[in-house]
């Protein structure tokens, strides 16, 4: 904080900074909207620490984070990223993420590599839902957070309109340190609420002044707010009393128990930044007043079976447990992996036991395997500068772990450990594709395979049904960068196609029929004959085949081959080609040749007799219904109940869940929210979560079954 040191030592430009203890670390995730200006905030910091000459641009492509070509063409974060600095000798691990709903896998790896955030809000735009959303996790698991404040000088910008916004939705503990101070529309320097000193920037590089008188009421208004807060969460108990008794408490008590508040996750400072102004005192607040790994508590440990570990402590001594927080594919240098190392030590040409469990669903099989990791790096944007070591609290890049994905433990080989996964959220927008040639196919489910390798939240489905191939998405800016990476990373070009829903077929009453399978072909003929009587089960019952032979007019050893014909064909479908379920089927009669009969004749018997049925009654199309639960807002309960019953649901109710949130239960037609996760955030501003889950298949309209069967 700026009342307490006044410069950063330079971390050289080209250099990869080290640490050799973790209390040397700071591992800090800016988190926030799209446009917010965590990137901005990046370059700042790294141009703050001369890490970089200048700061790059969003809008020029020049920024160290986003150097993905996609995110210099679409101008916003879809990665997360890693920029270390040193400020007071002391390494930062900058972790800048996506704003965007859709990359909230990244966003989540970040929150876990992380010991505190950095909440950006944009002075001009405020604060939206998923912000709040974050605050609410962060909350949960007790991490420390600050917030800063950015693009002051912006001519929308209104500095009191966000602090207002924040300690609303932020609740308590939410206080400035700083007021900044904007002259003809451009911040020039920031006013210390309990230095009572004026940090002036107006030449380029910071000088203390006195603050002008015009500022001493505003200056009274947040410091004794500021003050009290402080107070409220000191471990002295007597402060209070002295304080409301008049007396001066000293700059120095109260800064000392700012950073231990800060520290424990009980007060939450907030910082201005504008152009050129305010870096230093972020990188202040990093390093006074956020924790050092030795701080964070440790995940949940596990040997392979799933046996608690305990007593393993952020340790550069002590066992090696570590974690893949993201992986990359490159065509010419590999796989790269962004390694959080939360005890023990990593060295190049080490060999590791790799471990990841519990993605099956996901396309990511459990796996325990030994690997030699590759050099170690520290990176900064595209380079990657080589390091000797990484300690635990610390974060590196690994180079040739061909096994490791996403989410997976890396740990001493002759003592495997499992950590237990960070929360991912389900994706839930389904997307086909096909390849658009054959030299494309021959590439695709190798590209594919490293898709999923990278990314937790890509779930890939081949769907034995509507053979189509199907990547479950977050969303459709999700759904546009997986594509793209496909053409460009990976040089396979695909095609979305429109996506089919597996429907079912059953009949729509009882009726009899005759299966007859006669034919003389000059040596052993094919005689079987069966009667079937067929009629329709209540939702979800399934098949019934019923033997009602007597007198033996059927052999006992064709009775299952009717039974599999009948299968057989209930599998392929009587009318749209769809499976047959919801039948019950009795083979009450028919006849045998004692030479020409056989297994395969009264299999072909059983399947001919069915598609009789179907021609003798009507068959229905049954469509797959999902229970929907979904969370929102109650600013928009009113909007997502109404949007329901448009997509033929049924809302069966509504619960509170927590303040302000309401959980709205529903049954859907899947046909009608293949693509809800796109209309859901549209209608909730970004703030609305849903899960769905398979119940029953119901019968499909009349007015839609032209469209959907054809």
């Amino acid at each position: 904080m700026a009342e307490k040191a006044t410069g950063g030592a330079a971390g050289a430009a080209g250099r990869a900074p080290a640490a050799d203890r973790p209390d040397m670390v700071r591992n800090v995730v800016l988190v926030g909207h799209s446009g917010a200006g965590k990137t901005t905030l990046v370059e700042a910091l790294l141009a703050a620490t001369r890490t970089v000459q200048r700061p790059g641009r969003v809008e020029d492509g020049t920024t160290v984070s986003d150097f993905d070509e996609v995110e210099v063409r679409q101008q916003r974060s879809v990665n997360l990223t890693v920029a270390p600095v040193v400020h007071n000798d002391i390494k930062i691990n900058l972790l800048d993420t996506p704003g965007y709903a859709d990359f909230v896998g990244d966003l989540r790896a970040g929150l876990r590599a992380a010991d505190a955030a950095l909440f950006v809000v944009s002075a001009s735009e405020g604060v939206d839902g998923l912000t709040r959303m974050l605050w609410e996790e962060c909350a949960t698991v007790g991490m420390p957070r600050a917030v800063v404040i950015t693009k002051i000088d912006h001519q929308r910008a209104d500095f009191e309109e966000a602090l207002t916004a924040c300690q609303d939705l932020f609740g308590e503990g939410v206080a400035p340190l700083y007021l900044p101070v904007v002259t003809n529309g451009r911040m020039n320097g920031l006013i210390g609420l309990l230095t009572q000193k004026f940090y002036n920037y107006a030449t380029g590089t910071r000088t203390e002044n006195a603050p002008g008188s015009s500022y001493e009421d505003q200056i009274e208004q947040y410091r004794g707010a500021l003050i009290e807060g402080i107070i409220q969460e000191s471990e002295d108990e007597s402060l209070m009393d002295r304080y409301l008794s008049g007396e001066e408490i000293d700059t120095k008590v109260l800064i000392d128990d700012l950073e231990k508040a800060v520290a424990r996750g009980g007060f939450y400072p907030v910082l201005a930044t504008g152009t050129g102004v305010g870096a230093t005192e972020v990188l202040e607040l990093i390093t006074q007043g956020f924790p050092s790994p030795l701080e964070h508590p440790m995940p949940e440990i596990t040997e392979i079976d799933g046996t608690p570990v305990a007593g393993i402590a952020c340790d550069p001594d002590g066992p090696l447990v570590a974690e893949v927080v993201k992986t990359t594919s490159d065509p010419y240098v590999g796989r790269i992996s962004l390694v959080r190392v939360f005890s023990g030590t990593l060295r190049p040409d080490m060999t590791v036991h790799v471990s990841g469990h519990g993605m099956a669903d996901r396309g990511h099989e459990d796996h325990d395997v030994d690997e030699r990791i590759g050099a170690l790096s520290s990176p900064l944007g595209r380079h990657q500068r080589t390091t000797g070591k990484c300690v635990a609290g610390d974060i590196v890049a690994v180079a040739k772990l061909s096994r490791a994905e996403t989410g997976d433990t890396l740990s001493d080989k002759d003592r495997p450990l499992l950590m237990t996964s960070w929360t991912m959220p389900e994706p839930l927008l389904p997307v086909a594709i096909q390849a658009r040639s054959k030299a494309d196919d021959d590439k695709l489910g190798q590209a594919l395979q490293r898709l999923v390798a990278e990314d937790p939240t890509l779930r890939l489905e081949n769907n034995a049904e509507t053979r189509q191939l199907v990547l479950w998405c977050m969303g459709e800016a999700h759904a546009d960068v997986l594509l793209d990476r496909l053409s460009k990373r990976h040089g396979v070009e695909v095609e979305k196609i429109e996506l089919r829903v597996p429907l079912r077929e059953t009949f729509g009453g009882r009726c009899q029929a005759l299966g007859r399978n006669v034919k003389q072909t000059g040596g052993h003929g094919q005689f079987a004959i069966c009667h079937l009587e067929v009629e329709p089960l209540p939702s979800g019952e399934g098949f019934e085949f019923v033997d009602k032979i007597v007198g033996g007019v059927v052999p006992r050893q064709f009775i299952p081959s009717v039974e599999k014909g009948v299968r057989n064909q209930m599998q392929r479908g009587v009318v749209a080609g769809y499976p047959m379920v919801d039948v019950r089927v009795t083979l009450y009669d028919g006849k045998a040749h004692s030479v020409d009969s056989s297994d395969m004749a009264f299999q072909i018997a059983g399947a001919l007799a069915l598609k009789e049925a179907a021609a003798k009654v009507p068959t229905l199309l049954l469509e797959p219904v999902d229970e929907v639960a979904v969370l929102v807002s109650d600013d928009h309960v009113g909007a997502v109940m109404s949007d329901l019953s448009t997509r033929r649901g049924r809302v069966l109710g509504t619960e509170q869940v927590g303040i302000g949130r309401t959980l709205v239960r529903a049954e859907v037609p899947e046909l009608e929210i293949t693509r809800y996760a796109i209309d859901l955030r549209s209608m909730s501003h970004g703030t609305g979560t849903f899960q769905r889950t398979f119940l029953r298949y119901e019968p499909l309209p009349a007015h839609l079954v032209g469209k959907v069967a054809g």
